[in-house]
């Protein structure tokens, strides 16, 4: 009984905020920047032993059964039909910068859901995967939206919209062309719900302001999927700039994040923007081979708590 998995975070390309009010977003799996969950046997009679350095924890399943990796671990034991509690040494470890908006939570669950069915010889769908790792967000966001699970356990592009009384809309997105985004950690935590909050009450307070700033980003998000669709790397990296340019008036950018997106901007990205909740976390750049040195290192410069580099693949 042994086993090794992993899962990749993800990132908002664009559309965040205004996604929680109808409009589109179309989110990416980061391929090359993942969580990785290990199951070894452990000592006998001691159950199930969590260790999670990134996390900078070490816990009994037994001393904290309320926690919301144990819980994910008990439901995902129940779906594979194991009913007594093994004597399991589980290992998390992590790429993924936490509270970024690059879905450090999910992606945790998900590569502990896989290496627990491994483990034990048993197969769960992407579908079931998906599922149990939307239960455990639960734990964490209340509502989530549903991207973080569904682009991690499927590790495929997304076009997501939200619908209020009906099933949100998730369907992959064809992107005909490879291209590559420079990631660079503020260092600032900011927890998603502050800035969705605020928002919201700037929202309330001057709804066609922000219905008018919503509208701007669902426009940009249609043009970046047909860009996507015809591998135009020129016309996204504009787009987003013209995101980044709404996020601000939206009020949810940061002095940090705009030193590290003017510096990418000066080092030769095609184009930059925050990616998430914004008021920290990370910002993106998009990069061609000849500029991805050159931009890594103005972030670094420029006062990147971390500058993490993926490649997002073509897809049907």
């Amino acid at each position: 009984m042994q086993s090794h998995t992993s899962a990749p975070g993800k990132i908002i390309l664009c559309g965040e905020h205004a996604v929680v009010y109808g409009r589109p977003a179309i989110a990416l799996p980061l391929s090359k920047i993942r969580a990785r969950a290990s199951v070894a046997p452990g000592a006998a009679g001691i159950g199930i032993r969590f260790d999670a350095p990134n996390l900078g924890r070490r816990w009994l399943l037994a001393a904290a059964p309320g926690d919301p990796l144990s819980e994910l671990t008990l439901a995902t034991l129940k779906q594979l039909g194991i009913t007594r509690i093994p004597d399991i040494q589980i290992t998390i470890t992590s790429d993924i910068p936490i509270a970024s908006g690059m879905g450090s939570g999910a992606a945790i669950a998900t590569a502990l859901v896989r290496a627990l069915a491994t483990a034990f010889g048993r197969n769960l769908s992407t579908a079931e995967i998906s599922a149990l790792v939307y239960t455990s967000e639960q734990r964490y966001h209340g509502t989530p939206s549903g991207i973080d699970n569904t682009v991690i356990a499927y590790e495929q592009a997304i076009w997501f919209q939200r619908h209020s009384e009906s099933p949100h809309l998730i369907e992959p997105l064809p992107i005909a062309a490879p291209f590559t985004l420079v990631i660079g950690d503020t260092g600032v935590r900011s927890a998603t719900r502050l800035p969705v909050g605020e928002v919201r009450r700037r929202w309330q307070e001057d709804p066609a302001r922000y219905e008018a700033l919503f509208d701007l980003v669902a426009d940009v998000v249609h043009q970046a999927r047909h860009a996507l669709a015809r591998g135009d790397v020129a016309t996204l990296g504009a787009l987003l700039d013209r995101n980044q340019e709404a996020l601000e008036q939206i009020g949810v950018s940061s002095p940090e994040l705009e030193r590290l997106i003017t510096a990418a901007r000066r080092a030769g990205a095609a184009g930059a923007k925050l990616s998430g909740g914004g008021w920290g976390g990370v910002m993106i750049a998009l990069v061609d081979p000849e500029t991805v040195v050159s931009v890594r290192e103005a972030l670094l410069a420029a006062g990147a708590a971390r500058v993490l580099e993926t490649t997002v693949s073509a897809s049907a």
